[in-house]
Formats: C-alpha cells, structure tokens, sequence
C-alpha cells in the first residue's frame, strides 16, 4: 500500500507555492528518489512508476517546477520560470526539496532521476550541488552544440525584448520541437515522438497540464541551462564518485536517436566519472517510463537503485 500526500513549501523566487507529491511505503522507507519532471508536464504524471517503487520501499519525491502543474499562479504562467534567472531558481527549488525531504530521512541513501528538461535540471544540479546525492539517473537527456544554444538564445532574446518574456512564440516552439515527428512512419499526432503507447499519447494531448507552449523566456533559461551542463569547467565540479545512469530510448529525438546520450555519458567519462552506466531501448521513445516496455525499464531501474544501496 502507498500512503499518498500533498504539500507546497516557499518557491526560491520569493513568490510561489511550489507543490509537492510524496509517495510512501506503508512500512520502513530504505531510500529516497526525487524526481524532476519535464517541460510540460508535472509530477503526478510519474504516480505508477512511484508506487511501483514504493513497493520496494523506496519513498518517493517530486515537485512541479515554476510554471508547471500547480505551481503556477494562474494558467498565464504555464511553460514560464521568471523574468530572469529562472534555470537558477527551478534548480534552486529543487534543492530545497532535496533539502526538506532529506531532513526526514536521515541517513537514507538519496537518489535523484530527470527527464527531458528535468535531465537537464538535474545535471545543473549535479554541478552545482555534488556532495547531496548516492546516485543519479538521467532519463530521456541530449546534447546541444554550443553554437546552437547561442542561436537559440538570441531568436529567445529578441522575441523577449519585442513581446515580453511570457510571450508564446510559435517560431521558437517549431525550432525546438517541430521536427520531432519526423523520424517516424506514422504522425497520428503531432506528439507520437513521446511513446509508442498510443494511450499514453492520447492521455498527454487531453490533459491541460500537458503539452502547452513553452514562453520566449523559458527557451531563453533552458539554453543557458544547457550550455551551463556542457562546459568542461563545470562538468569537473560534479562529485567524481557519484553512481550516474543514463536511460534513453534508442528512437528519441531529444537524444538525437541515442548520438547525443552517448555524447553527454561521454563527456561525463572525460569529466572523470568513474561510475557511469548507461542504456539505449530498442524503438524505444522518449519517455521511457511510459512506453510499451515499462516493466522492463522499472525493473532496470529498481535494481540500478537497488545495487547501489547495497
């Protein structure tokens, strides 16, 4: 059985609420895993993997970011950080969740997974804060040339100065994810890239906390965020024990179909990490954790998690 709860604590932005999911095993908590979500979506969406996990009596985290899930004021926000700094501040969030959660479990070894945007996220936090975690897993994550990333800035940048920082363009959304599709046979929707699961691809494209636009400024943060994650300087300043595992599928085009994995897990290796794993599924997509294999990535998960308690 999962005990099941609901909370918010003082976002880093001295403005907002951040909310809270918290699965728990009914008996004794061995490990903590927090989770940072993706762009798009929010915390609830990882219910099943949770109480999966709960099973096996893990206690389980995960926070909505800024501009996410019920974090937001009001649905003006939705796909937005702040005015500036916001990468620093969702990063910030997610080391007060951290800090929070791991008050109650002193002790307990504390696991971190993101996906997609919250891989990011997380490897800023693997920067930023190193001596916090026994292990990481990052789902779903991609390389980004740093050229790309200047480019991308600037288009950010001037839709910005013209329209302001909330403003929802449609040229910078088509540039970040309108090719997206194009790697498979079948577009039944504009979002098949997510999973081979058509339900689950049905359920993101119905839910109104799913798949909204992303603002010039959230585009404008990510970009620094990704450019941050890949400068050498930085990437040394990650705790060079620490257990990171990466997970993909073989077909997601945020991972440029397993190149651009490979490419981060590499530069981790150059870093000097010296526990770093990593996995590419077959056909599979980009959220792994919902796609038609998910047993199978849950098992794999548990027992990376598993293997690094004992």
């Amino acid at each position: 059985m999962t005990v099941f709860s609901e909370y918010t604590f003082p976002s880093s932005d001295g403005k907002h609420q951040i909310h809270v999911c918290r699965w728990m095993p009914e008996g004794e908590t061995k490990a903590v895993l927090q989770i940072a979500h993706g762009v798009a979506e929010y915390a609830k969406r990882y219910d099943a993997f949770a109480r999966f996990l709960t099973e096996h009596g893990f206690t389980v985290v995960a926070n909505d970011h800024l501009g996410h899930g019920e974090s937001v004021a009001d649905e003006s926000e939705l796909g937005w950080f702040a005015e500036k700094d916001g990468w620093t501040l969702v990063v910030d969030d997610m080391k007060k969740l951290h800090d929070l959660t791991a008050a109650g479990f002193p002790g307990k070894p504390y696991f971190l997974l993101g996906h997609s945007m919250g891989s990011f996220l997380t490897r800023s936090y693997l920067i930023r804060y190193p001596d916090d975690l026994t292990g990481c897993i990052i789902s779903g994550t991609g390389t980004t040339p740093n050229l790309i990333c200047s480019i991308a800035s600037m288009m950010a940048g001037s839709e910005i100065k013209k329209h302001g920082s909330k403003y929802k363009s449609e040229k910078l959304d088509k540039m970040a994810f309108g090719k997206y599709n194009d790697g498979f046979d079948t577009h039944r929707t504009k979002v098949d890239w997510l999973s081979r699961d058509p339900e689950v691809v049905d359920r993101y494209i119905a839910d109104p906390l799913c798949g909204f636009m992303s603002s010039a400024g959230l585009f404008r943060d990510m970009m620094g965020g990704v450019k941050f994650n890949q400068s050498p300087a930085n990437l040394a300043r990650m705790n060079k024990d620490l257990p990171v595992y990466f997970m993909s599928g073989a077909c997601d085009p945020v991972g440029s179909n397993g190149t651009g994995v490979q490419k981060a897990y590499e530069a981790f290796l150059k870093a000097g990490m010296k526990n770093v794993s990593i996995k590419l599924y077959p056909g599979g997509r980009h959220e792994m954790l919902n796609e038609t294999c998910k047993e199978e990535v849950y098992l794999d998960v548990l027992a990376w998690l598993e293997g690094k308690i004992r």
